[in-house]
């Protein structure tokens, strides 16, 4: 199978929206049938993509046009998290606080870069705990947290596959604000990695969903009763998703390092 090309970023320019310099990554992608604005939740930035790379400057000023549209999505966006010392986040629906912390020697030995502290031994809110130099905080929670998502999320996708009597291609994690989960006609499976942070019940929702595309690649009656049958209390982590969702995407943050794709897979 031909691995699939992600659109390349191409410019980088700023909107004035009421005063408020607002950085717009302009992308091609052929796969792209029209010129298509998103406002990312996560880093309060605009991303254009263009199914031609002549018409980047026709993107640049369809954006533009966008001003009120684009003014009135960042009035939801609230403002970044980013994973360091002192930082609130919620992990598996509960928040931790995150500590840089600078263990003995012989108590380093025994421990990875990242760890998790229950509230009972710390007396407050359970804690992840990052050694090493302070500019190493930000990576090794965002790759501990990703471990914790693709452990729970292959976990729970295998175990619906084995109840739904299918079987994936593969899975996969990723890091995009219009879908928490996805399924290919080649029966491979996406889930976004901030699904770590939800509740455990709304993870496990996703992961229902997604697989049991593997028997019903639509959204019809046969499609929900299984995914009922699974989950008999899906609605209430729908509808979390629905309300909560879009805040996940604060946290870590990062202005131009994500690229939003525009295909045919399904979403949750």
């Amino acid at each position: 199978m031909t691995k699939r090309a992600k659109p390349i970023p191409l410019h980088i320019d700023y909107l004035d929206i009421d005063g408020r310099m607002v950085p717009v990554t302009a992308t091609h992608n052929p796969r792209a049938r029209r010129i298509i604005v998103r406002v990312d939740l996560a880093a309060g930035s605009v991303q254009v993509t263009s199914p031609s790379r002549r018409g980047m400057l026709n993107a640049l000023q369809f954006a533009r046009e966008q001003r009120e549209w684009i003014a009135e999505r960042l009035e939801r966006v609230p403002p970044p998290v980013p994973f360091k010392d002192g930082e609130i986040i919620p992990f598996r629906g509960r928040e931790h606080l995150i500590r840089h912390v600078v263990p003995r020697r012989r108590e380093a030995a025994g421990l990875g870069p990242v760890w998790r502290v229950r509230s009972v031994d710390t007396g407050g809110l359970p804690e992840i705990c990052v050694k090493g130099h302070a500019s190493f905080v930000q990576r090794r929670v965002s790759d501990w947290l990703k471990l914790q998502a693709r452990t729970e999320l292959n976990e729970k996708a295998l175990a619906f596959a084995a109840d739904f009597d299918v079987r994936p291609s593969r899975i996969t994690l990723r890091d995009q604000t219009s879908r928490w989960g996805s399924c290919s006609p080649s029966r491979a499976l996406s889930f976004s990695w901030r699904l770590i942070m939800a509740p455990s019940h709304v993870l496990d929702y996703v992961a229902a969903h997604e697989v049991a595309h593997l028997r019903h690649m639509n959204h019809g009656p046969r499609f929900w009763a299984l995914v009922e049958e699974a989950m008999p209390n899906y609605e209430a982590a729908k509808k979390w998703l629905e309300m909560h969702g879009p805040g996940l995407h604060r946290y870590g943050a990062d202005p131009f390092g994500r690229v939003d794709e525009d295909d045919d897979e399904d979403e949750a």
